[in-house]
């Protein structure tokens, strides 16, 4: 099995690109870095850098190689910072995952104070990423929780998962659009209306749900502008540049400019599930798992 010391010295090499360099940050000499890197390259069957008098670069495979490294090492890290805080006496802490609707919707700041107000001393570590980065950070047991907008496989062997948000979402528009006085809107007032999108690449999955409805209700929606974030959406219908549908729990303190309406019509929802590994779940994960499947019946 490689050496978790092994990877700290491909790393230090692969960042520095230059084994000089990397032996000053490690404190060892060159020769035995040198050695050990081409030891890796043996015994991964794998050349990881080209070399040259000036440097090293790494290749294709030990980019790859280098991604892998990286996480490993820092879950080596969370797992020693863990250990630590058992041996001191400390219930030891969490590492969570989410993507960004979870804050928007309060599930997962109002599930962390509750947790704060029962038990202050445990330290939570938070991890902003895309579900399927996630899910995989759970079967690794590098994530305790995940908040992901797509839940694991229903045959998946190892992660569970449970629904912890619908979200309704509410048509925003520009207070001086001609639609915002009415209080009914129907599909047929937004056919080639200019839409504001949310996607940090592309429309979001919710938004694609809604188009396929605007095509069964028939309209088509003109998509003008793709914002990376509800908050931002708004921002951009407040300043007139098109209409956007939203969910309801990212509009508390909507501005003045911004007129919303309910769209019965539309079945349109933000979901989030609560997903973790199946398997040897601590107290302090199932307890704070629990706060979260919790809060569902408030919401």
């Amino acid at each position: 099995m490689v050496e978790l010391r092994q990877l700290e010295y491909f790393v230090a090499v692969a960042e520095t690109e230059h084994v000089g360099r990397a032996a000053e940050r490690l404190r060892i000499s060159q020769s035995p870095l040198s050695r050990r890197i081409a030891d890796l390259e043996k015994r991964l069957g794998l050349v990881l850098f080209e070399r040259s008098k000036q440097r090293v670069r790494l290749t294709p495979d030990g980019e790859v190689f280098l991604t892998e490294a990286r996480a490993l090492l820092r879950h080596a890290e969370r797992v020693e910072s863990l250990g630590q805080r058992l041996g001191r006496g400390e219930t030891g802490g969490l590492c969570l995952g989410y993507v960004e609707h979870a804050i928007h919707a309060d599930v997962l700041p109002g599930a962390l104070r509750s947790l704060r107000r029962d038990r202050p001393e445990v330290h939570v570590s938070l991890y902003n990423q895309t579900g399927a980065e996630q899910l995989e950070a759970l079967r690794r047991r590098s994530l305790d929780i995940a908040l992901v907008d797509a839940p694991p496989d229903e045959d998946d062997p190892v992660l569970e998962s449970e629904l912890v948000l619908a979200d309704p979402l509410v048509l925003a528009l520009p207070a001086d659009h001609p639609l915002a006085s009415r209080e009914v809107v129907e599909p047929s007032d937004l056919d080639n209306q200019p839409w504001i999108a949310i996607g940090r690449k592309d429309v979001g999955e919710e938004f694609r749900e809604f188009l396929t409805s605007c095509a069964t209700d028939g309209f088509t929606p003109n998509i003008r502008t793709v914002a990376p974030e509800p908050l931002a959406a708004l921002g951009l219908v407040g300043s007139g540049l098109g209409m956007a549908l939203l969910q309801r729990s990212a509009l508390r303190g909507t501005p003045p400019n911004v007129v919303l309406r309910e769209l019965p019509w539309c079945d349109s929802s933000v979901r989030l599930w609560a997903a973790w590994h199946h398997i040897d779940l601590r107290p302090l994960v199932a307890e704070f798992r629990k706060v979260l499947l919790d809060g569902v019946a408030t919401r």
